[in-house]
C-alpha cells in the first residue's frame, strides 16, 4: 500500500472514530456530522455527490447514517477506506453498549443519561438543519423538484410509510424525465453526471426470510442462529429504530421467547441514547443472550449488509453513469430524502426544545454554525456539558 493510501486510511479513521464518538442524536444528525465533515471542511466530496450517496443509502436496507459512512470511505480509498470507515464509525458505540450491557445485567436498570441529553439534543437540532439547508440549496436545482420535496414533506408529516415517500419519488423522477424527453426534438444535450452512489434499487423488493434457530429456547441459544436473526434484519429493515423495534420483538419476544418486552425496550432505548449508530441495538441483545460472544456476533450480522449492499452497488455505477434516466430518479430521491430528514428534524425539536435553556441552547448552536463555522462534534460536547451542568442546578 503507498503512503499516499496509507494517508487517507488513517484520515477516515481519525475523522469516524470520532463521529462514532459524538455521534448523538441519531441518523438525521449523524449525516449532518459528516456534510460538515467530509464536504464542507475536508473537500473530500462536493454537495453533490453527498447528495448522491444519501439518495443511495435511502434507497438500500440497513442503517442509513452507516451507509453513508461506508460510501464516504469507499469514495476516499476504495475498498479498504469502505471497510475502514465503517468500522471505525460503528466501533466506538458498539464498545459502549457493551459496556452499559454489563453494567444493565448487574444493576437491573439502564445507566442515568438524561442529564447529557438534555444538552446535546438541542445542539443536534442546530447541527441537522444547518446541513439541511446547505445540502437544499444543492438538490432542490428547479421548480419541478421543489414541488416533489414538498409534497414528500406532507406525505410523510401525514404518516406515510418512509419507503412508499422514496419509491413514489423515484418513480415520478423518471416520468418527469420520460415526459421532458418527449418533448424535445433531436439529441439530449450533453452527458449525464455520473449517479454515484446508486445502489440496489431491486433491494426494495427484499422480504423478510425465515430466522435459523427459531425452535431454540433461550437456554440453549447458539451463535448462529442468533447470528442469522440479525443478519436477516440488516438485510431487509428500512425505516428508523421503530421499525427495528417491530423486527426484533416478532423474532425475540413473540416467536422465540428470548427477551420479555422489557428488556427489548430497554435494549431500543440504549441505541438510541449513546453514540453511534441505533443498530448498536442488537449489541445490546446479544450481550444479554450470550455474553461478550453474542454481542460481537449480533453486531456482525446487523451491520454486515450494508458492507455487501455498498460493495456491490459498485457493480452498478458503468451503466448508471451513462443513463439520464437514474439521473433524473437520483435527483427526485435525493429532495425526498431531504424531506425525510425534515420531517424528522420537526419531530424531535418537539421532544429537544422543551423550555427557555434549550431554545436558547439551540439557537447558539446555529449562530456557531452558521457564523463561525464551528465544528459540529465540538458542539455536541458542549452541549453535553451545558445539560450536566444544567441538571446539576436544577
Amino acid at each position: 500500500m503507498t503512503a499516499p493510501a496509507r494517508g487517507r486510511l488513517g484520515e477516515l479513521a481519525q475523522l469516524f472514530l470520532k463521529l462514532g464518538v459524538v455521534g448523538f442524536g441519531g441518523p438525521a444528525a449523524h449525516i449532518a456530522m459528516m456534510e460538515d465533515e467530509v464536504v464542507r471542511r475536508r473537500h473530500w466530496l462536493s454537495r453533490q455527490e453527498f447528495l448522491d450517496y444519501l439518495g443511495a443509502a435511502n434507497l438500500i436496507p440497513g442503517p442509513n447514517s452507516t451507509e453513508m459512512a461506508i460510501f464516504v470511505g469507499r469514495a476516499r480509498a476504495g475498498t479498504a477506506g469502505l471497510l475502514v470507515a465503517g468500522a471505525c464509525f460503528i466501533a466506538p458505540a458498539v464498545l459502549i453498549v457493551t459496556a452499559v450491557a454489563w453494567a444493565y445485567t448487574r444493576l437491573g436498570n439502564l445507566p442515568a443519561a438524561e442529564g447529557v441529553l438534555v444538552g446535546v439534543k438541542p445542539v443536534v437540532i442546530a447541527v441537522v438543519l444547518q446541513a439541511l439547508w446547505g445540502l437544499g440549496h444543492a438538490a432542490v436545482k428547479s421548480a419541478w423538484l421543489g414541488f416533489l420535496g414538498a409534497a414528500a414533506v406532507a406525505a410523510t408529516a401525514l404518516g406515510a410509510n418512509e419507503l412508499a415517500v422514496l419509491a413514489a419519488a423515484l418513480v415520478l423522477g423518471v416520468a418527469w424525465w420520460r415526459g421532458g424527453r418527449r418533448g424535445r426534438r433531436g439529441p439530449a444535450g450533453g452527458p449525464p453526471r455520473a449517479a454515484a452512489g446508486l445502489a440496489l434499487p431491486g433491494a426494495s423488493l427484499l422480504r423478510p426470510a425465515a430466522a435459523a434457530g427459531a425452535a431454540l429456547a433461550p437456554a440453549g441459544i447458539g451463535l448462529w442462529p442468533l447470528f442469522g436473526i440479525f443478519f436477516k434484519v440488516g438485510a431487509v429493515l428500512f425505516g428508523s429504530g421503530y421499525v427495528l423495534l417491530a423486527f426484533l420483538r416478532g423474532d425475540l419476544v413473540t416467536r422465540l421467547h428470548w427477551l420479555t418486552e422489557r428488556q427489548l425496550l430497554d435494549a431500543v432505548a440504549v441505541g438510541q441514547v449513546t453514540p453511534g449508530p441505533v443498530f448498536t441495538t442488537a449489541t445490546f441483545v446479544g450481550y444479554l443472550l450470550r455474553g461478550v460472544p453474542g454481542a460481537a456476533v449480533a453486531t456482525l450480522g446487523i451491520f454486515l449488509p450494508a458492507f455487501v449492499y455498498v460493495g456491490l452497488s459498485g457493480v452498478l455505477l458503468p451503466r448508471l453513469q451513462r443513463s439520464e434516466a437514474a439521473r433524473a430518479a437520483l435527483d427526485a430521491v435525493n429532495v425526498a430524502s431531504l424531506a425525510l430528514m425534515a420531517v424528522v428534524t420537526w419531530q424531535l425539536a418537539g421532544a429537544a426544545l422543551v423550555d427557555p435553556w434549550t431554545v436558547l441552547l439551540a439557537a447558539m448552536a446555529a449562530v456557531l454554525l452558521l457564523r463561525w463555522r464551528v465544528n459540529a462534534s465540538w458542539l455536541v460536547l458542549g452541549g453535553g456539558l451545558a445539560g450536566l451542568l444544567l441538571r446539576s442546578l436544577a
